[in-house]
């Protein structure tokens, strides 16, 4: 009796402990999901407010207009050069960030000892450099690239004028592309570690060489994870304001670019002269509002393309394997 006793209380007890942590889980995972939902909440109301301001100033003739000097007048301004300069140096700094970031990740991942010191500082300075503000970046690119590499390419090239050496969309591009680096370098490392050291192991066992089993199989096992990088590298850049500042971003310009050495306007920098520089704050809000409304949707724009262009490649791998 007093055995079954004893049994009888350990299984109440096992059972009584069983629902404390069916309490605890349900407990947290509501935490969790109202923590989702007062996320998606503040966004609502963010998107809310923008578009309940904006969009008396939107219209077509407002995204296919090139405004006048003046562009805080409502039925005079439009955002085409500001559409057009962002597009830009977002395509030119994604064309530049991924292959270096990739290129690093890989050597970091496959060749790397692990314990070197030369990969603790690289490691630390990726680290490090994540931490930088934005605004360094900007001054950071006015020496080097402007002052620095644009002097001496102009030097070089005996050009009659300044071409190289002034603000322009290159050089505001390849500040965006160091800004962004590590988020790049660090997304793709987690994609490399992830692909079965079997893999790699099966490709050297049938005689490919470490290249060639990087190339074949290793990437494209890993490209939709770089791609997660790209796409968290254009939305981190497509409203940067401060890196631009100093290397490329013009307050007006009548023409649209033509060159990468030229100047551009852009959406952010918009945004930013529209709320500290308008002679009459009421009159420039509908202008304001629908020029964020244009940026949100350029951003979400390049993030679409990237997403669908990342799920086409995890299906054909899919269906590969």
């Amino acid at each position: 009796m007093t055995g079954a006793r004893v049994m009888n209380g350990q299984a109440v007890t096992r059972h009584f402990r069983a629902e404390r942590r069916d309490v605890g889980s349900h407990f947290f995972a509501a935490l969790t999901g109202l923590s989702t939902l007062f996320i998606l909440c503040i966004l609502a109301v963010i998107l809310i407010n923008i578009t309940w301001n904006g969009w008396q100033g939107l219209s077509w003739r407002f995204i296919t207009t090139i405004p006048k000097k003046d562009f805080f007048d409502i039925s005079t301004t439009g955002v085409l050069p500001m559409i057009v300069g962002t597009t830009i140096r977002v395509f030119v700094m994604t064309f530049f960030v991924l292959p270096v970031g990739v290129i690093t990740a890989i050597y970091l991942t496959e060749y790397a000892p692990v314990r070197s010191p030369v990969t603790r500082i690289i490691r630390g300075a990726v680290n490090n450099l994540a931490g930088v503000p934005s605004i360094v970046f900007g001054l950071f690119g006015l020496g080097f690239f402007i002052n620095f590499i644009g002097h001496h390419m102009d030097t070089i090239l005996r050009s009659p004028e300044p071409t190289w050496s002034h603000p322009s969309i290159l050089w505001a591009s390849l500040t965006l592309a160091v800004m962004t680096l590590p988020v790049v370098i660090v997304a793709t490392e987690e994609s490399l570690r992830a692909i079965p050291m079997g893999l790699r192991e099966a490709s050297l066992a049938l005689g490919a060489t470490k290249l060639e089993t990087i190339i074949k199989v290793v990437l494209p096992q890993a490209l939709p994870g770089i791609m997660t990088g790209g796409i968290l590298a254009v939305s981190r850049a497509a409203g940067e304001v401060a890196p631009i500042l100093f290397t490329g971003v013009a307050y007006y310009m009548a023409d649209l670019p033509k060159r990468l050495t030229d100047q551009f306007m852009d959406l952010g920098y918009h945004v930013f002269v529209l709320s500290t520089q308008s002679p009459n704050i009421e009159q420039t809000r509908p202008i304001l509002y629908a020029t964020v409304i244009v940026l949100l949707a350029l951003t979400f724009a390049l993030n679409v393309t990237a997403v669908l262009i990342r799920a086409r490649v995890r299906k054909r791998l899919r269906a590969l394997g």
